[in-house]
C-alpha cells in the first residue's frame, strides 16, 4: 500500500469518528445531567418531533443501544467515505435527512431515537450501489456488507415494540 493510500484510509475515518464522538458526548451529557434525552427523538406528525430529524441519531436509550450502533455505523460510514469519496457527503445528508423525515411522516406514535436509520441507510447504499455499478471493488464491498450485516434485513419488520423498525426501514429505503 502506498503512503498516500494509507493517508486516505485514515482521512476516511475522520467523519465517522467525529459522528461517534458526538453521539458518545450526548450519552455522557444525558447521564451526567440525569436527563432522559429521548424527548429529542423523532415524534411522528407532531411539531415537537421535528427536532428529532436532526437530533435522533445522537440520542440512545442506554449504553448497549449506543454500542450496538457504534461499530456498524463507523465501519459502514468509513466504507462510504473511502470508496465513494465524491458522493459521500450528499449520500450522508440524503440518508440522514430523508430517513428522519420519512419516520416523522410515517412512524408510529412514539419517540424514535438512535443511529440505526443511518446504519441501515449506509448498508443498503453500499450493497445496492456496488451491485448496480458493477465495479469489481465496489461489488466486493457489497459482498462484505452482505456477509457482515445481511441479517439486518430482518430489522425492517416489526418485532419488538421498543425497537423502531420504522427507522430501520426508512433508513434502508433512503439508502
Amino acid at each position: 500500500m502506498m503512503k498516500s493510500e494509507g493517508k486516505e484510509l485514515i482521512k476516511a475515518a475522520f467523519m465517522p469518528f467525529l459522528l461517534l464522538v458526538l453521539m458518545w458526548i450526548m450519552m455522557f451529557a444525558g447521564k451526567l445531567m440525569v436527563v432522559d434525552l429521548g424527548f429529542l427523538g423523532i415524534y411522528p406528525l407532531k411539531a415537537k418531533g421535528l427536532i428529532g430529524v436532526i437530533a435522533a441519531p445522537f440520542i440512545h436509550g442506554n449504553y448497549g443501544h449506543l454500542i450496538s450502533n457504534s461499530f456498524p455505523l463507523f465501519a459502514l460510514m468509513w466504507a462510504l467515505v473511502y470508496f465513494y469519496r465524491e458522493i459521500a457527503l450528499p449520500v450522508f445528508l440524503w440518508v440522514y435527512v430523508l430517513s428522519g423525515v420519512w419516520v416523522w411522516l410515517m412512524g408510529r406514535e412514539a419517540y424514535h431515537i438512535g443511529a440505526s436509520g443511518l446504519v441501515y441507510g449506509f448498508a443498503f447504499f453500499l450493497f445496492f450501489s456496488g451491485l448496480l455499478r458493477r465495479h469489481p471493488r465496489l461489488m466486493a464491498i457489497s459482498l462484505l456488507v452482505t456477509f457482515w450485516y445481511g441479517s439486518m434485513v430482518w430489522g425492517i419488520f416489526p418485532s419488538k415494540e421498543e425497537i423502531s423498525w420504522e427507522s430501520h426501514l426508512m433508513g434502508a429505503v433512503s439508502g
